[in-house]
């Protein structure tokens, strides 16, 4: 069981002695989000952070935003220290930046980039309807991905359900949980014809996938 997570490059750092800088290229962002520019995968996101190589965990990113020549346009860093970008082709024209400040040393730090759901899909009730739209929301962005050489590709099982505190699951759920203590609905469990009930909102919702 494993959630995607995406490698960019052209990193530059500066230090000072409160805080971490990154200038990262926006084109490396613009060229992650213009893949979810279409209807079959309009559920989905791309969500952006730094993982400590050491502790395995998200870096603290205390504050993000693009820059240009002409304007600065700060990003909302969310409680989990991830952040979006928007899908915009003038940014990349325009030869935009994305500045990061992190409370973590930088060279701990990995950039890397889930694929999960939007915010507006997180919520304690799912039809069957809806959870058959985010499955295939992913499916659809892994053949896309994959064209012709889809068989080198990651390919969803499944939608994992994350949260961000221990949940006291009702009995009717246990057998869904993983090691982890997420809720993970396989894809044949996905093809029964059962909705979902949940205790409490998930933070985020990823796919399930195997090489």
């Amino acid at each position: 069981m494993k959630i995607i997570l995406f490698v960019l490059g052209y990193i530059i750092l500066s230090t000072d002695a409160v805080a971490e800088t990154l200038e990262v290229e926006y084109s490396s962002f613009y060229s992650h989000v213009k893949k979810l520019d279409d209807p079959s995968t309009a559920a989905l996101r791309f969500a952006f952070g730094f993982m400590h190589i050491a502790e395995k965990r998200l870096c603290h990113v205390s504050s993000a935003q693009i820059v240009t020549q002409k304007q600065t346009l700060p990003l909302n860093v969310e409680n989990n220290y991830r952040f979006t970008v928007p899908t915009d082709k003038i940014l990349k024209m325009a030869k935009a930046k994305v500045v990061i400040e992190l409370n973590d040393q930088a060279n701990q730090c990995d950039m890397s980039v889930q694929l999960e759901t939007l915010p507006s899909f997180l919520k304690t009730q799912y039809s069957h309807e809806e959870l058959l739209l985010l499955f295939n929301q992913y499916q659809a962005f892994f053949e896309e991905m994959g064209g012709f050489l889809s068989f080198m590709m990651p390919s969803p099982k499944g939608l994992l359900f994350h949260f961000d505190t221990a949940v006291n699951f009702p009995t009717e759920l246990q057998s869904l949980l993983d090691k982890n203590g997420e809720i993970a609905l396989s894809q044949k469990w996905l093809m029964q014809q059962h909705g979902l009930e949940l205790p409490n909102k998930p933070i985020r919702i990823t796919a399930i996938v195997e090489k």
